[in-house]
């Protein structure tokens, strides 16, 4: 159909095919001659560079595919470099005869920490001569990429230094294999040399030919001074290249796990400091120092400005602060009764000022008004909910003290996992499989139907194997747990989960609307308002019910949101969330995605769901991510960059560019729903949003913008996975531990 439908059009050399940053709508394929592709990059003043030729295309070669699904800017200028002769389709065209809905899209991978890195614990660091140490610190600093990841000064440098250990490495030893999911370490070369390789694909596509190669470039020889695999230390990621030992090498090494833990001396020197705070504090002191750190490590930092309020006299206390940065004044009655002035110098010996420390204890009405006086105030915050979830009630623990004069610490808070949906079991043998529906990095999903109702549902699987080769044991649990926390109409729900000898399964909710991901790129709804808004107040609603239960998501995009048979939202895979109050540490995500305190690997809060809920509005709104590039690690690059250097297209300007850069600032506590007022006022009351009826969305009642085709619980027309893409099924060997134990709900 599609060969039928293209028509012939001819250029003249030196003619020019299509301009980058232009809008286009046709797609092209080379019959005869060539063509010349050509990138200009943005200077850093806003203007562009004279474009670069990169690439010459071909008969066969093809390009502006984009155009066929939405409005996107070119990515590169196409000119004649002979006489030219191509077939064309129109976007108008292929929508006409219906090729758009035939179209697959591989989803987005998302990576995670990991944990198991064995080797990393066995081999303690190797002596090192001086000479030894400068070659290491030097090939540290040349390491470009390294330095995307963390800030290297000469600290951290010695510390990575002091880890590493000497390994010798046999001639044709491959060292790093390409697509390996065990990926935990990085190596410097110290003697003898390493050949980089990567499986070569056809060069098609303009759009794709600079990916191809920037990516063929990067095969090279890697001899003394050099380093490489540096991506396994942020997270585990399959390994792009292979990495092969021309001659008997030595190489010094070290892995995530210790890479981690330099990085995290960062966040101990915080949380070290915020004891001392909370040593100051009366009511804190039957607390146990392994308590205050449990709660200094929950404390999250916020930001008021100038004439703001803090606490209200006369409101219920929730939240206790300590004063961090700035100048407040404390009022009685409308009358100032003192003013606290936070001490900026980390070395003074000055006590923390600190106020609202009674929430901790009751909910009793404020006694006093706190309002900010200097230009800005930073504040650290725990709320008395978040308390009681780690320690359990203040007003115990100070009994227990007083009683028992010494006491231990008890365990950090675990879910209440109080599952008040009342249903029949589903057992699995009463359950017949239709089709597959989706494939993702950890498992796959499969339409399931239930023998005596016909109900359908969506089953996940695992392989056990899989699950234990890559570490995420925990993670699979985990998952279970906050699955059965939520009962949100905006989150997926789970029914049962299944255990067999080589697989777990989560039996769920079917949404057969099919994944926002594919639907747009289908349908083309990128750059609209109503759509975006519908779309992204499902995500808000979702937020706000994990937030509540201490989850953090970690893994939005289009691909993990849902539509059931009548356009609904549903956010599903929990396969990264977390329960935390506080900070937590594991980098995980997909890289589009990324936070920039996911790439420092310094720790993270709920800040971090805020900030890919900036990035999904920009992506459906331009139809790309704000930082999408090449590799991961250009990714990375851009997004430590900031914001501030995105250009905005046209659909992005106005209100929604507003809303989106108060979500994608850098630091955490500056995000729009972090700030006073909150999620209501600053998301909510957004000018972005001023014609959604929140009450009437969150019950249901709004019509979605797009109701998709469903003709019956078993249509899958709305999915179109690819079982190429399933994840390996690796045999499991059961160690012994039982962490798999009580994972099903039914036999």
């Amino acid at each position: 159909m599609l060969a039928d439908a293209c028509t012939v059009r001819q250029f003249k050399q030196g003619e020019v095919v299509m301009s980058q940053g232009t809008i286009g709508c046709e797609f092209f394929v080379i019959r005869n001659g060539e063509a010349a592709v050509a990138v200009a990059k943005e200077a850093a003043s806003g203007s562009s560079e004279p474009p670069k030729k990169v690439a010459t295309l071909k008969k066969g070669d093809f390009f502006g595919e984009q155009a066929l699904l939405h409005d996107v800017p070119r990515t590169a200028t196409i000119t004649a470099e002979t006489a030219l002769d191509t077939l064309q389709i129109t976007r108008a065209k292929f929508r006409e005869l219906g090729l758009n809905d035939k179209l697959q899209f591989q989803h987005r991978k998302a990576v995670v920490g990991g944990v198991k890195t064995t080797k990393t614990q066995a081999v303690a660091p190797s002596k090192k001569t001086p000479e030894e140490r400068a070659m290491i610190a030097e090939a540290l600093r040349k390491n470009d990429n390294l330095q995307v990841m963390v800030p290297l000064d000469d600290d951290r440098v010695q510390a990575m230094v002091d880890i590493c250990w000497k390994e010798h490495i046999k001639a044709g030893t491959e060292i790093i294999k390409e697509g390996d999911i065990t990926a935990d370490y990085f190596y410097v070369v110290a003697d003898g040399a390493f050949d980089v390789s990567q499986a070569t694909d056809r060069q098609q596509s303009a759009e794709s030919s600079v990916s191809k190669m920037s990516r063929s470039k990067s095969l090279r020889l890697i001899s003394e001074g050099g380093s490489f695999g540096e991506m396994a230390l942020l997270c585990l990621m399959p390994r792009s290249a292979t990495v092969k030992a021309q001659l008997d090498s030595v190489v010094w090494v070290f892995g995530r796990n210790n890479f981690k833990s330099i990085l995290m001396k960062v966040s101990e020197a915080h949380v070290a400091r915020y004891v001392t705070y909370l040593d100051k504090v009366e009511i804190l002191a039957s607390l146990l120092p392994d308590e205050k750190k449990v709660m200094a490590q929950a404390l999250l930092e916020m930001h008021y400005d100038k004439n703001e309020v803090i606490i209200e006299q006369g409101q219920q206390g929730t939240s206790f602060y300590i004063l961090y940065e700035g100048e407040v004044v404390v009022m009685k009655d409308g009358q100032e009764i003192r003013r606290l002035t936070a001490n900026v110098d980390p070395k003074s010996n000055e006590p923390a000022k600190f106020f609202g420390e009674l929430a901790l204890l009751n909910n009793a009405p404020r006694t006093a008004t706190v309002k900010v006086v200097s230009k800005t105030v930073k504040v650290l915050v725990l709320d008395r909910d978040s308390f009681d979830y780690l320690l359990g009630p203040l007003e115990e623990l100070i009994a227990a003290s007083k009683e028992m004069g010494t006491r231990t610490a008890k365990p950090v808070g675990k879910p209440k996992l109080e599952v008040t949906r009342k249903r029949d079991k589903i057992l699995r043998t009463d359950l017949t499989k239709i089709g597959l529906l989706g494939c993702g990095g950890f498992g796959a999903v499969e339409l399931f139907e239930h023998k005596q109702t016909k109900e359908c549902y969506a089953m996940k699987s695992l392989s056990k194997g899989f699950v234990v080769k890559t570490g995420t044991c925990e993670s699979v649990i985990t998952e279970k747990d906050i699955l059965l926390l939520c009962d949100s109409i905006f989150i997926i729900q789970l029914y049962e989960t299944y255990n067999s000898k080589e697989n777990l399964f989560f039996l769920m909710e079917a949404a057969m609307g099919g994944e926002l991901y594919a639907t747009y790129q289908k349908k083309g709804f990128h750059g609209s308002p109503q759509h975006a808004k519908f779309y992204s107040a499902g995500v808000i609603c979702a937020f706000v019910h994990l937030h509540q239960h201490k989850v953090l998501y970690r893994d939005l995009k289009p691909e993990n949101i849902l539509m059931n048979e009548v356009g609904h939202v549903k956010l599903t895979d929990m396969g990264l969330a977390k329960i935390s109050v506080g900070m937590t540490y594991t980098v995980c995500g997909t890289p589009d995605y990324f936070a920039p305190e996911l790439i420092d690997g310094t720790g993270h809060h709920v800040g971090v769901d805020w900030w890919t809920l900036g990035v999904l509005i920009y992506e459906l709104m331009s139809g790309a991510p704000p930082f999408e590039a090449n590799d991961p690690m250009q990714t990375y690059k851009k997004v430590r960059k900031g914001i501030g250097v995105v250009q905005f297209p046209s659909d992005c300007k106005g209100a929604v560019e507003n809303l989106i850069r108060g979500l994608l600032t850098s630091d955490p506590s500056m995000r729009l729903p972090m700030l006073q007022g909150g999620i209501e006022k600053n998301l909510e009351q957004h000018e972005w949003f001023s014609d959604l009826d929140w009450v009437a969305f969150k019950e249901l009642k709004l019509t979605p913008p797009y109701v998709p085709s469903v003709k019956g619980k078993r249509d899958m027309r709305n999915f179109n996975a690819n079982k190429a893409d399933l994840p390996p099924q690796i045999p499991y060997v059961d160690d012994g531990t039982g962490w798999d134990k009580g994972f099903a709900t039914v036999t």
